[in-house]
């Protein structure tokens, strides 16, 4: 309503500075009380706004160069409202207001005179001449929105080169460029090419000379059909699909906590293993919850969704928190599954393409209905949390069922109170309410600051902290005691009007950090410091590790201030009347300023002192309030309280906690699933102006976007609906939004090269008639992703050899046109297990929970979560790249420098950078150092490499590269290995300390050392060569 108003009020002062100005305006520039739209209007409109709305793009899905198009509007509806100009929105986005930018963007604004014209001529009803209202046929339709027609396979002149229809569309405009194709890529170099495509691993030596020898005429075919069967396939088309699906084994965010979610990365796998036709793949992860009796394994995918991140600060609300991952919900969908930048109009209609604010709000209802419970932070937060799966074996979940019976009943039993019971609370209540009387407040002699605060005692013998309000500051009391044998110290903080927000800490929100107390007894024999054997508290956090304080309280959620107290219980009673005890309280904290503001000492002799801590300063007031005062509510919170702490019930609450951690060392292995959550309305969504949380606007239903296919009859507009929408074979985007990115695994660069955007604003296709049939036949083989593969491989033009001639490199340097195969370093994922390949070290298990290679120290070193790295051991310490346990604010460090994500986004193609420190990476970091350990190990021990060292030298060649070495290579290898052996022959210990002791612990003899450690050296430069870490 108010920016309404204030609208309104900008109007009203636009129009009184425009009649003024109209009143100065020259009587010969337009006629006394008329405006010609042919004349005024239209020129205006040509210079200023066609540009971007009119046949050649209408942005918005606006067009002014029609009549009728300008007067329908655009993706926000009308923007001319004939006779009313101040409630145009023509006008409003000519004149900024609303706090939108000012029309037209990009360009110089209209003139005070031009934006009076156009106002003129609105409120005189926007009269439009017939012979100026231009051609209304229809919006321009981006080819991405019509549906894919299969195109004609083109007729090519050099049909002999052929293999499949691939070959013809890359051929005929190879032709038309004046172009031909590159011949065949050596049989080395295409078995290496094929592995490493369909299984991300390079092939072995024995599989290579078995290619080599088969001279059937469909060798390669067979081969093709042996990698598509591998299990290791599904590793490799796992990975991009991975980072579509932001997988992640971490939260993310500032505490960034391990989450498991394994099993959906195992299903992923054996998804592509099973070649899932790709809609079912769909359904499954979007909607697998929802289909009919799902199976675990359908639930299992639906893990999908719940890979985004999930925010635990403190202080976070838990709304906005999850409308954060309701906006990477529909972000991911409309990327992955559209090729649309969809994201833009989570804050306003999209600007170039045919998606309005409302449309992606109505998808966001639709993910708006999920399962999600409260659970309290110990932060006093609390947050939204999705469903977990339980995934016990057989046993397990037979020993679970029994352990949680007798919890139940053990619940049950704590928490219901029996006459007995309720005499026990009655003698309880007294107990604690009676300690006090125990404990002699301290009578400050003397109270001093280091850091220069104002310590005044109060009559209460408290102290009040005022003035400076240091980072560090050490507070010292000095007090007599009166009782004989003092077994315990009280410090109890205390509010106070004249505290920030009350107080009881000096902080802005009256929280306070204590970061040690030092207690010392003085005296007739001297001095001596107070052993403390346990602290106690009533309220806070008691050793915190991470900040190295004692105690921090939090106040700021208090309704009404409350005092806090701490006990420091001393190891053994001391002290007699007369002596004086001297306290010392360290307050240090990083965030400043943060100092007990109002405080008291007292001490005890009691044997029993902590029964003054004996319940929460929350449920102090209530327990000094007479039982028959209490309100209902107050009486519950005390007997639910008393539960927790009654002495008979001890023996119950030991066990419980015992088969709680007996429940835990079960090891049943859970991960994150999505459920829809029961409702009888329709799903709906809040519309947050300007993408802001904090700007609510008006309720959306769920629904897909207007401008696209409807939703099938009979399907509802909810997730299960919503993943069959994606799927139908009505969309025109997900068929080649699919192909494409597939396409640009094996090329380097798809045949839309904006792979992320299919939209105006992205990359027009190099192909598009190939995409169009790569999209129709993708389909009509059943969305199956093994064929598609089979298709591309055997085509001629992946068969291509990468060399580049001097006419391809002038006339297509970015191998657009394919006329070459194409050649590109490999992901960082895949580096480390050509390294573990070549070495002999690779682990090919498949499956199975994230694992921990060598790590540098110290990465994960940061605040608010102290999990350590702690490597794997055996076989699991040489798993596949994929395996390697992502933690979203700490990526693994070499795969990083690979350009591998961090996972707290959908990534649909990785930036492939060349610096220094991928070179330095691959030739020092300890992973890829032991790889070269392992393969000159490898290199001389088996039988394959030969004896000599001219033939270890091309078979450590062979292992990584899959080809013979050169003569002139050879001859470079040999060199460089003798070379090295003279300098450790010349250096013993350094060939000590490179080779070190064997994997079974024994020691080598000396020349043996010298002979290892030139050949790990050779197999370090080998590892890191180009072609090593490139597809050719």
């Amino acid at each position: 309503m108010l920016s309404q108003l204030h609208t309104r009020a900008a109007l009203a002062a636009v129009g009184v500075g425009l009649a003024l100005f109209s009143l100065s305006a020259s009587p010969a520039s337009q006629t006394a009380n008329s405006v010609d739209f042919e004349r005024d209007i239209q020129p205006i409109l040509k210079a200023s706004c066609y540009g971007c709305h009119s046949k050649a793009q209408a942005a918005g899905q606006l067009r002014l160069d029609s009549k009728n198009a300008a007067m329908k509007g655009g993706i926000s509806g009308p923007v001319i409202q004939p006779g009313r100009a101040s409630e145009s929105r023509l006008v409003h986005r000519l004149l900024g207001l609303g706090g939108e930018k000012k029309m037209p963007l990009g360009g110089k604004p209209l003139s005070e005179e031009q934006v009076a014209l156009i106002r003129k001529w609105i409120d005189a009803g926007a009269p439009w001449p017939a012979q100026a209202s231009g051609e209304d046929d229809g919006l321009p339709k981006h080819w991405a929105y019509v549906k894919p027609v299969r195109p004609k396979v083109p007729e090519v002149r050099n049909k002999a080169w052929v293999r499949n229809p691939i070959d013809n569309f890359v051929l005929a405009q190879l032709e038309k460029e004046g172009l031909s194709p590159s011949p065949e890529a050596l049989r080395e170099t295409l078995i290496r090419r094929l592995s490493l495509d369909l299984t991300g691993l390079p092939p072995s030596v024995a599989e290579v000379d078995q290619f080599l020898a088969d001279k059937d005429p469909n060798a390669y075919e067979k081969l093709v059909d042996r990698l598509l069967a591998s299990p290791h396939y599904g590793e490799r088309w796992a990975r991009p699909w991975l980072d579509l699906a932001r997988y992640a084994d971490t939260n993310g965010y500032e505490k960034d906590r391990r989450r498991s979610i394994w099993k959906y990365r195992d299903w992923v796998i054996q998804a592509f293993n099973k070649d899932m036709p790709f809609d079912q793949f769909t359904i499954e992860q979007i909607a697998g919850d929802m289909l009919p009796n799902p199976t675990t394994d359908q639930l299992i995918a639906t893990g999908f969704h719940r890979n985004t991140m999930f925010n635990e600060e403190g202080g976070v609300d838990k709304e906005e928190a999850h409308w954060e991952n309701l906006v990477d919900r529909v972000n991911t969908t409309g990327t992955i599954w559209l090729g649309t930048t969809l994201a833009c109009a989570q804050c306003h209609n999209h600007k170039f393409d045919p998606f309005s604010i409302k449309d992606y709000y109505r998808l966001m209802a639709i993910f708006n209905n999920t399962r999600r419970d409260v659970r309290a932070y110990g932060d006093t937060s609390t947050k939204f949390v999705e469903p977990e799966l339980e995934l016990p074996t057989p046993e397990q979940a037979r020993k679970r069922e029994q352990i949680r019976s007798e919890i139940s009943a053990l619940e049950q039993a704590l928490k219901t109170m029996t006459p007995e019971l309720a005499r026990e609370k009655a003698q309880w209540e007294r107990y604690v309410v009676e300690a006090a009387a125990h404990w002699a407040a301290l009578k400050p002699a003397m109270a001093t600051s280091s850091g220069g605060s104002t310590l005044a005692v109060q009559k209460d013998s408290s102290i009040l902290a005022s003035g400076q309000n240091p980072e560090t500051d050490d507070y010292v009391v000095e007090a007599k005691i009166s009782q004989q044998d003092v077994t315990a110290l009280r410090l109890e903080a205390l509010p106070d009007p004249s505290l920030p927000r009350g107080g009881p800490g000096r902080d802005p929100y009256g929280n306070f950090f204590l970061s040690r107390v030092d207690v010392e007894l003085v005296s007739s024999s001297g001095a001596k410091k107070l052993q403390i054997r346990k602290v106690l508290v009533d309220d806070g956090r008691l050793n915190d590790k991470k900040f190295e304080q004692l105690w921090s309280v939090d106040a700021s959620r208090d309704e009404k201030r409350l005092p806090r107290q701490m006990v420091l219980l001393l190891d053994a009673p001391a002290g007699s009347p007369g002596d004086t005890v001297r306290v010392t309280l360290h307050q240090t904290s990083e965030f400043g300023g943060q100092g007990l503001g109002r405080f008291r000492l007292s001490v005890t002799s009691s044997p029993e002192p902590e029964r003054i801590v004996g319940v929460s300063a929350k449920l102090r007031p209530v327990l000094e309030t007479p039982a028959a005062r209490r309100t209902e509510k107050q009486e519950k919170d005390l007997t639910d309280y008393f539960l927790t702490v009654a002495k008979s019930l001890e023996s119950k609450r030991k066990r419980l906690t015992a088969l709680r951690k007996e429940l835990d060392d079960l090891g049943i292995v859970t991960t994150l699933v999505m459920g829809e959550a029961p409702t009888s309305k329709p799903p709906s969504a809040i519309i947050r102006l300007r993408g802001s949380f904090t700007s609510p606007g008006e309720t959306v239903y769920a629904g897909v976007p207007e401008n696209l296919h409807p939703l099938a009859e009979g399907d509802s507009p909810n997730r299960l609906g919503l993943a069959r929408w994606l799927v139908s074979k009505e969309n025109p985007l997900v068929a080649r939004v699919t192909v494409n990115r597939i396409w640009e695994q094996y090329f380097g660069r798809g045949i839309v090269e904006t792979s992320e955007d299919f939209g105006t604003q992205g990359a027009r296709p190099s192909h598009p008639e190939l995409l169009d049939w790569l999209a129709t036949e993708f389909v009509e083989n059943g969305w199956s992703f093994k064929k598609l593969h089979r298709l591309i491989v055997t085509s001629a033009t992946y068969r291509q050899s990468s060399a580049a001639t001097p006419e391809l490199l002038e006339k297509d340097p970015y191998n657009r046109l394919l006329a070459r195969g194409a050649r590109f370093r490999v992901e960082a994922e895949m580096i480390r297990d050509i390294a573990l390949a070549a070495s002999g070290l690779l682990s090919r298990k498949i499956g199975g929970p994230s694992v921990f290679p060598y790590q540098p120290e110290g990465i994960w070193d940061i605040p608010y979560n102290d999990d350590k790295w702690e490597e794997s051991k055996g076989e699991d310490r040489y798993r596949r790249g994929i395996y390697t346990f992502i933690r979203r604010t700490s990526p693994y460090p070499s795969m990083l420098t690979f350009d591998a994500p961090s996972r707290e986004v959908c990534v649909v193609r990785r930036v492939r950078t060349n610096t220094p420190l991928q070179a330095l990476t691959a030739l020092n970091d300890p992973a890829f150092f032991e790889a070269a350990q392992a393969m000159a190990r490898r290199v001389l021990r088996e039988k394959e490499a030969g004896s000599d060292e001219a033939s270890r030298a091309t078979y450590a060649f062979r292992l990584c590269t899959s080809r013979r070495p050169t003569q002139e290579e050879l001859n470079q290898l040999l060199a460089g290995l003798r070379k090295e052996r003279d300098y450790f022959a010349r250096h013993e210990d350094e060939a000590e300390r490179l080779v070190g002791r064997q994997p079974g612990g024994s020691a080598l003899p000396q020349a043996q050392k010298v002979e290892l450690a030139a050949w790990t050296m050779l197999s370090n430069v080998l590892l890191n060569l180009d072609e090593t870490l490139s597809k050719e």
